[in-house]
């Protein structure tokens, strides 16, 4: 039988070596360790070059990996963009679309704001207003040209006065209600008004064609003194429009007088002043003539009916004798 072995179980001097070296490595390490420590208390400029030497040294790899991490931000940035870009685009003709409305409205309140300037005018001036009112309406269907103001016999409007806009003559009252007026519209063709031109007081009437356009009849007829872009204002002849009003300019001459434009178009006015008419008296007197004729008429009828019968009543008493 063989003897038993004296030697220890995991006994090798190789192992022992291999220990022994890793503690004098780490005690060196540890001991570097510390004499760097202390040095970075007292002097810690010292190690700066270490530092750099380091920071050097590791400088490729950080580069490298700062690269491949923007490249990779960048690749999911660009899908994630890629699938947003239509609730972007969606979003931002939105936006867009809001910002043009917003954009109309702040111009229609600017035109607003200058129309009412320039009524603010018209009240200042010599002339005061009877009502100031908006076109509430106009007719749409009918061969007639009316217009509708928000002002009526409550407000001191009667038939007969002047309706006018900043920009110029628009027509005179037709009918009243207790809160709303019909106007006749200077575009309609039963409307005349006497005008004169600015440049050489040439005279004419202003009659309405029914399309928007003002046919002008020279009074004496001769050479056509016209011009395109001549304006005509109001002469105050008839008693019911105040004299120097804007009315209308020439777009095109004829033979006789010319076609022109309103400078007042009554489907772009909003508001309108009703003013007093310019001559009460003669417009009484215009009007109470008619009436004096149609009475003068409906007397001459009733006595010519009253002869007829006396000598119906004549004939009657012959043929009875």
């Amino acid at each position: 039988m063989a003897p038993p072995s004296s030697r220890q179980a995991g006994f090798s001097r190789r192992a022992q070596l291999n220990l022994f070296t890793s503690y004098i490595i780490a005690g060196i390490g540890a001991l570097i360790g510390a004499i760097l420590l202390i040095l970075s208390f007292f002097q810690p400029t010292l190690l700066g070059t270490v530092r750099g030497a380091a920071r050097d040294t590791t400088t490729p790899a950080q580069e490298v990996t700062a690269e491949v991490r923007a490249g990779s931000q960048s690749l999911i940035e660009t899908i994630g963009g890629y699938y947003r870009a239509g609730s972007q685009n969606a979003r931002l003709k939105r936006e867009m679309e809001l910002a043009r409305i917003r954009l109309r409205e702040a111009e229609a309140i600017k035109g607003e704001n200058a129309r009412l300037k320039g009524l603010m005018g018209l009240m200042e001036s010599d002339v005061t207003p009877v009502a100031t009112t908006r076109m509430i309406g106009a007719s749409a269907s009918s061969s007639r040209r009316f217009g509708y103001i928000g002002a009526g016999r409550v407000d001191g409007v009667k038939v007969g006065m002047p309706v006018r806009s900043a920009r110029g003559v628009v027509g005179r009252v037709l009918e009243t209600g207790a809160t709303n007026a019909r106007i006749l519209l200077l575009t309609d063709r039963e409307s005349v008004l006497p005008v004169r031109r600015v440049k050489g007081d040439v005279v004419a009437f202003a009659r309405g064609r029914g399309d928007g356009l003002l046919e002008v009849r020279l009074i004496n007829l001769g050479l056509n003194p016209l011009e395109v872009g001549d304006m005509f204002v109001t002469s105050g002849a008839g008693g019911i429009f105040h004299p120097n009003i804007a009315v209308a300019i020439v777009e095109k001459t004829t033979d006789d007088g010319a076609l022109a434009r309103l400078t007042s178009d009554p489907a772009a006015t909003d508001f309108v002043v009703v003013q007093p008419i310019f001559e009460p008296g003669a417009f009484q007197a215009v009007s109470g003539g008619a009436e004096a004729s149609l009475n003068d008429a409906e007397t001459d009828l009733n006595d010519a009916e009253a002869s007829l019968e006396g000598v119906e009543g004549e004939q009657n008493d012959v043929d009875a004798n």
